[in-house]
């Protein structure tokens, strides 16, 4: 019976139907209570820090977002659209495995608005895969780590595949998990100087120079292996000048591209009480 429903082009409909439904409903349950959520934060944070895309690594001191909220400590919030925030309001951004999940014109748009909500001098610290490294998997001469990557991604994730491994885990890399867009050193870089950020700084997940950024990548504990998470990934962190206007004027002709191409913003954003 169970196969026959399967089968079921109707019944596949119905059930994508009833699933989008609960989907739905629980954006507008985020939304309903993200004004309360907003203005409680505010008025216990006097160093403001936004995650995005928390899933369920909720930090401590942190805003955490998600277009999905796993919890009551988790806020509403599509990364895509306008953020419910006014100008220079954060002195932290932060993500993980967040922006290979949507397209490249909604990161640009996304990037844009960490820039508007960063205060002057505010940082942003974002951590995802590493497409040189994927790539390099196709190397005749294998390291002892990639070796190791691809015997463990293939046992966990590609238990079918026998032959060919690097291919199929590229693949993989591009296809799984809903990623949409994944970047280089080079590419994620020019796009954030593009956006206005400057003085980019490079490390391995849990690695920075600044103690709010330190330690708070846990992507490597939720695979189950923080040895294939430092191998694949990189964490970027960019500066907002001190000057910001004057970098907001450097991008202009960028920015109003990104306008052109965003999806317009949510109703009535909420912004936050300020103290």
């Amino acid at each position: 019976m169970k196969r026959l429903l399967k089968r079921s082009s109707f019944v596949v409909e119905i059930v994508r139907a009833i699933r989008a439904g609960i989907v739905d409903l629980r954006k507008l349950y985020g939304f309903a209570r993200r004004g309360r959520q907003l203005g409680r934060y505010f008025r216990n944070n006097p160093v403001r820090r936004l995650q995005l895309g928390t899933s369920n690594s909720s930090i401590e001191g942190w805003l955490n977002t998600d277009l999905l909220p796993t919890s009551n400590k988790v806020v509403y919030l599509d990364a895509t659209r306008r953020f419910p925030f006014e100008d220079n309001t954060f002195d932290y951004v932060y993500s993980e495995h967040m922006i290979e999940h949507i397209e490249y014109d909604s990161a640009l748009f996304m990037l844009r608005e960490c820039f508007r909500v960063l205060k002057p001098g505010g940082k942003i610290r974002m951590s995802t895969p590493d497409l040189k490294v994927l790539v390099g998997l196709f190397s005749n001469e294998k390291t002892k780590p990639q070796e190791f990557y691809i015997d463990w991604m293939t046992r966990k994730f590609l238990p079918n595949v026998t032959s060919c491994m690097e291919v199929f885990l590229i693949n993989n890399a591009f296809r799984a998990w809903g990623h949409q867009f994944l970047y280089d050193r080079v590419t994620i870089e020019m796009t954030m100087k593009n956006v206005g950020f400057q003085n980019m700084r490079y490390y391995r997940p849990g690695v920075s120079d600044d103690d709010n950024l330190r330690g708070i990548e846990s992507h490597g504990s939720v695979m189950g292996c923080e040895e294939i998470n430092q191998f694949e990934a990189f964490a970027v962190e960019g500066d907002v000048p001190d000057t910001k206007e004057q970098s907001w004027d450097a991008a202009g002709t960028l920015r109003s591209t990104i306008l052109s191409k965003t999806v317009p913003s949510e109703p009535q954003p909420i912004a936050p009480t300020r103290e």
